[in-house]
């Protein structure tokens, strides 16, 4: 039995995933937090979550660096850890410094740094020859409206260190961009409590179709569990509405897809990660939206499994671990799966979401999972304020997609003003 620390989470699919694989593994965790109510917020009423099964929880600021560390070291002598695990992106670099200062497995702390900061993934990728948009790092307005009149519109405005698409914007003219800087500039401290780098990335935009590359890394190789596609929409913000694994593409256009996150991960010099690489297919080739150094988020990890049998929680276990993970497919009667996403379009409070009984009757349904009555709804700009999902497969090909787009169109949120 191995005993890892999880520093944080988020509190979706991943905070229950990874404690399934640390307990399906047989192993166990400690649980660090600054704030132990932020997780019991989020269990549905009467529940538990389960990272608060967790052998040990410990409580320090989890955003100070320089305590963080000592205390770690303290607990390590006293509880023992074997890996340093973490699902949340704002904590991947403290969780790498931790790993690093223990001699525990992990990516070198500076290669998971610089891929969770935008900016530095931009700079390191254009100089290692891996295609990407053009692109520019502005400091303050003035030098955002003079790269956007260098690159030209239409162009990507994004925050430098956000997830989930949060101030990712469309820009089609100066007015937006003016407006896209300010919104921005007004949210100078993230979720977590972390100040923001005020630092602004604009991209040359992109047209093609989007997926994600599913990447082990163990021992510095890099094996390719498959690819994911991806379908967006909220414009002029980029929200996920859904995904299918694998995706429905050329064998030319896998290829490539795959090459080019191959070499991102290798420019990054992340050599111990389980990684989630978005690349967009341009008529120019591919080009790198960004690197993620940890599993896919919006439960992509779960529609790997249902086609392939390959758990890539349970390869975030051992890769943490330092075990070689156990990547042979296996078949479980499906070719694909696909997660549909339903999207409130309106702000107000919930009142309920007709045609469920319906949908967990279908054939084909994987998954089902609504947002509770009475919950307080606002119109999507990014990929946090989702009402459910379906999630459907199939057996025959790769009509997964088309399956739980169907059945989450029998889905109606009913929503009021409040």
């Amino acid at each position: 039995m191995a005993h890892l620390l999880m520093l944080e989470s988020w509190v979706g699919s991943m905070s229950r995933l990874l404690p399934r694989a640390v307990r399906e593994a047989g192993h166990e965790f400690t649980f660090l937090t600054r704030d132990v109510h932020h997780y019991l917020r989020s269990a549905p009423e009467g529940t538990a979550h389960p990272l608060l099964a967790a052998r040990h929880i410990l409580t320090a600021d989890t955003n100070d660096g320089a305590s963080l560390l000592p205390f770690v070291e303290r607990a390590h002598g006293a509880l023992g850890f074997d890996g340093v695990i973490t699902s949340c992106d704002y904590y991947l670099p403290a969780a790498a410094r931790i790993a690093a200062r223990l001699g525990l497995p992990g990516s070198p702390p500076e290669a998971v740094e610089a891929a969770c900061r935008k900016d530095a993934t931009r700079r390191i990728l254009a100089d290692a020859g891996v295609p990407g948009p053009r692109f520019a790092v502005c400091a303050d307005w003035a030098d955002t409206a003079a790269a956007a009149h260098r690159i030209g519109y239409p162009l990507v405005l994004k925050p430098v260190d956000l997830c989930a698409g949060m101030y990712v914007r469309r820009i089609d003219d100066e007015e937006q961009l003016a407006a896209a800087f300010r919104a921005l500039a007004a949210f100078p401290v993230n979720a977590r409590g972390q100040r923001r780098a005020p630092a602004v990335l604009l991209e040359e935009f992109l047209d093609g179709p989007e997926v994600s590359v599913e990447t082990v890394t163990f021992e510095g190789a890099s094996h390719v569990v498959g690819v994911t596609d991806k379908s967006t929409g909220g414009a002029p913000a980029f929200v996920e509405t859904g995904h299918m694994f694998p995706a429905a593409l050329t064998p030319a256009d896998a290829a490539a897809a795959r090459e080019t996150a191959l070499r991102a991960l290798d420019a990054l010099g992340l050599d111990t990660a389980v990684s989630h690489t978005e690349v967009k297919l341009t008529a120019g080739g591919p080009r790198v939206v960004e690197v993620n150094p940890r599993p896919a988020g919006n439960r992509i990890t779960e529609l790997v499994r249902h086609v392939t049998g390959i758990d890539l929680a349970a390869a975030c276990v051992d890769v943490a671990l330092g075990h070689r993970p156990d990547l042979r497919p296996r078949g479980t009667g499906l070719r694909s799966a696909a997660i549909a996403f339903l999207v409130p379009r309106t702000g107000g409070e919930l009142k309920a979401i007709d045609g469920a009984e319906e949908v967990r009757g279908a054939p084909g349904l994987l998954e089902l999972q609504l947002a509770e009555p009475g919950r307080a709804v606002e119109a999507a700009v990014s990929n946090n304020e989702y009402l459910g999902h379906v999630m459907a497969g199939d057996a025959a090909g790769l009509g997964a997609r088309g399956r739980a787009e169907s059945l989450l169109a029998s889905l109606s949120p009913r929503v009021v003003a409040r």
